[in-house]
């Protein structure tokens, strides 16, 4: 559903930071978006985390889930008005805050990492999201992801 460049247009995340590659769907009527990153070993985190034995930080996993329910946010016509591309250029989502986060696995370099993201309830502008990452379809990180839409 959206290349990286679509992705690159409506988050202002740049490398190192952008942590999302593709977004394969996007449900509006379920209020669900999953995309994914190729983890490769060229990632920069992987120079002290840990060296000798590369494994993704648990924290850069929660961002890229984070960064694909901001993308999940920014082309729902709920909460948003996008453009002719599916893309909404002038508004950004704050990350807010994490509950229940869980790492049941290690990612490391090779690793196909796809987020699942779901809207769970909107409250007063808040937006609180269910975000999980899977490998070779096992479960690898789990969290309670919330966010804000605000103007650029």
């Amino acid at each position: 559903m959206m290349d990286i460049n679509q992705i690159m247009a409506a988050l202002p995340h740049r490398y190192p930071f952008l942590l999302v590659d593709r977004i394969t769907d996007v449900n509006q009527e379920t209020q669900t978006i999953t995309g994914y990153k190729n983890v490769t070993i060229n990632e920069q985190f992987f120079n002290g985390h840990f060296p000798g034995r590369p494994i993704m930080p648990g924290v850069l996993i929660i961002e890229a889930m984070a960064q694909t329910g901001g993308l999940l946010l920014l082309n729902s016509p709920a909460f948003s008005t996008p453009d002719a591309n599916g893309v909404v250029k002038e508004k950004l989502v704050l990350f807010m805050g994490i509950n229940n986060a869980k790492f049941r696995k290690p990612v490391v370099p090779g690793d196909k990492l796809v987020f699942q993201v779901k809207m769970l309830r909107q409250r007063l502008g808040t937006f609180t999201m269910e975000g999980k990452a899977f490998v070779d379809d096992v479960l690898v990180a789990e969290a309670e992801l919330m966010a804000a839409i605000v103007d650029k």
